[in-house]
């Protein structure tokens, strides 16, 4: 049998509704196409706008064409290493992550085998996914939420709106009315955001939220500190009674080993569409497999990047949950097949050749832009 080769990359930006805008503006997924000579095709996804990513390939594009399609780990490192000036992070290291993906998803279809297994083998065959939403005023957090409980999940995370942005008691207001409306038997998680622009608060405050948190049963406090803070971060984890995760900005693993080796989190974050692909997303959780450190992907993205994280955690011990965002057209529209949760709110991850799903080419087209 040949060996496939390259042939092709296509990207495909997206929108987060369905609107009549186009543009960059709106567009913060691309998926790639790859194509190869074989006939072969595999998707990624990479959390960063068509313009960007398209630039990225211009400078790659010589680089990746006529490689080897079933060798994602070489050919992601090959262009690590000769982007030493113009990558190393950024828009470079956001479109390696699209096409490491769907090399990935070749060398699964290529040999019949899930991503997950290829990756290592398979430790679960069902994760539990979280409901990412975000923070609003008590009524419609109280709305979203049962929504969302209605529609089987059992965990939710809330992020960002208007926690740590008023003050303590309205933190508190929103906690309360999230406890209630999932009930004791739910898991809760909160982001609150830190590496937005400016993000005003340091430890003292980052210390009374968790302990506030706490008291809530939530099991992580994600983002809170801005995202450079390691020093905070190690602090802030001493201290707290409940898990400390970050990550969502980093990548490339070496990003990730100074927070993961001097104990800064109990909960390590990448984003497989942002870090350098699942290749970079396995060296990374392996690491913190190493020093007794959770891995939850981050996962605000498409249908493509969920089936990554899916075959990621199938494929590490250290892996609890994975993030889905509901409702959202760019992960449940643009699939054939969209994704389920059992009675019990669980997601059973794609077990077919590669990632295991199938794009609805009228639910991208409908997004596309």
């Amino acid at each position: 049998m040949p060996l496939p080769k390259i042939a092709e990359i296509r990207t495909i930006g997206l929108r987060r509704h369905r609107t009549d805008t186009h543009g960059s503006s709106v567009n913060t997924d691309t998926l790639v196409e790859v194509r190869t000579d074989t006939g072969l095709v595999g998707y990624g996804s990479c959390y960063t706008s068509k313009d960007l990513v398209d630039a990225a390939f211009g400078l790659l594009r010589d680089q990746i064409i006529g490689e080897v399609a079933i060798e994602p780990e070489r050919v992601s490192e090959k262009l690590h290493q000769r982007t030493y000036w113009t990558g190393r992070g950024g828009s470079v290291t956001h479109a390696i992550s699209g096409l490491d993906i769907a090399l990935w998803d070749i060398l699964g279809k290529h040999t019949g085998q899930p991503v997950g297994r290829l990756l290592g083998g398979r430790y679960r065959d069902r994760l539990k996914p979280y409901a990412s939403l975000i923070f609003a005023e008590p009524e419609v957090l109280r709305d979203r939420l049962v929504a969302a409980k209605a529609r089987g999940f059992r965990a939710f995370k809330l992020g960002w709106g208007p926690f740590g942005r008023q003050s303590d008691a309205y933190d508190d207001l929103l906690m309360r009315t999230a406890r209630e409306a999932v009930g004791d038997d739910c898991e809760l998680m909160v982001d609150a955001g830190g590496s937005q622009q400016f993000w005003p608060h340091g430890l003292k405050w980052a210390l009374r939220a968790a302990e506030m948190l706490a008291s809530y049963g939530v099991v992580w406090f994600e983002e809170a500190l801005p995202p450079d803070d390691i020093d905070g971060y190690r602090e802030l984890r001493l201290r707290s009674r409940l898990f400390i995760s970050a990550g969502e900005v980093l990548t490339r693993r070496q990003s990730f080993r100074p927070w993961i080796e001097t104990g800064a989190l109990d909960v390590v974050q990448p984003d497989v569409t942002k870090v350098g692909g699942l290749s970079e997303g396995r060296r990374i959780g392996w690491l913190a497999q190493e020093h007794n450190v959770l891995l939850v992907p981050h996962g605000f993205n498409t249908a493509v990047g969920l089936a990554a994280d899916l075959q990621l955690v199938s494929a590490l011990p250290n892996a609890r949950w994975v993030e889905y965002i509901t409702p959202a057209e760019h992960i449940d529209g643009i699939v054939k097949q969209p994704f389920t949760l059992d009675a019990e709110g669980m997601l059973m991850i794609p077990d077919g050749p590669g990632l295991g799903v199938e794009l609805d080419p009228a639910g991208v087209a409908a997004l596309a832009c």
